[in-house]
């Protein structure tokens, strides 16, 4: 009795093991929550509003479902404009793409271009990289932080795929950080990065913000 025991509880403690894991792969892929979709623009889309549709929280990656994709439409290249609500340091990438010759084989980053178009894709992306095939989001890219610390829009442009006429993406998912607003299109960044979820310490840096303009307004009307 005392190994079965032994057993259902090594066993619970694997589930448990797997169930943090998934939340902490559900927190990296989550700058979702920071595009200003209402500004959102996916070129080539087959179904007007369906390329937003492909990011979205990591546990629903895989509904493929109620158009949760997006399919080109006149020939197999896509891009899609993404303005974030703020700056963003990018880490990785994910992409479930179609199966079989619909998948996208080929992805090209540009940052900070708004609106972008197919003509300017022309130009050098920050960085580019073949895609695998990969149906449940098991193959992450990483992205070179350095080069994605201070981003306000992001620019994805899928070329080619692997011979079919149209290309379909189910999931596109963003890992890294939230680092600050923007006022009047300049980055305000605070010394601590921000996560998808909120920190304590927001409220202790707004509340010393507040402090310090009291002061400057103190000795400008005293100096």
């Amino acid at each position: 009795m005392s190994d079965c025991h032994c057993g259902e509880a090594e066993h619970e403690h694997e589930l448990e093991e797997e169930e943090e894991e998934e939340k902490d792969v559900a927190n990296m892929f989550s700058l979702y929550k920071y595009i200003d979709f209402e500004n959102f623009t996916c070129l080539n889309e087959l179904v007007d509003g369906s390329g937003k549709k492909v990011f979205r929280a990591w546990d629903k990656r895989m509904d493929r479902y109620r158009n949760h994709f997006v399919e080109s439409d006149t020939d197999e290249e896509l891009l899609f404009n993404l303005p974030f609500a703020g700056i963003v340091k990018l880490k990785k990438m994910v992409l479930i793409g179609g199966c079989a010759e619909s998948r996208p084989t080929y992805a090209r980053l540009f940052k900070n271009r708004p609106n972008m178009s197919f003509d300017e894709t022309n130009g050098t992306p920050v960085q580019e990289f073949e895609l695998k095939l990969d149906v449940e989001g098991q193959v992450p890219y990483s992205l070179r932080m350095a080069r994605f610390s201070d981003v306000h829009h992001l620019s994805i442009h899928i070329p080619r795929n692997a011979g079919a006429d149209t290309t379909i993406v189910y999931y596109i998912g963003l890992d890294g950080y939230y680092v600050g607003p923007q006022r009047h299109g300049i980055p305000i960044v605070v010394d601590a990065v921000y996560e998808a979820r909120p920190m304590p310490q927001d409220h202790k840096i707004e509340n010393l913000e507040h402090a310090a303009e009291g002061r400057q307004f103190i000795e400008t009307l005293y100096g």
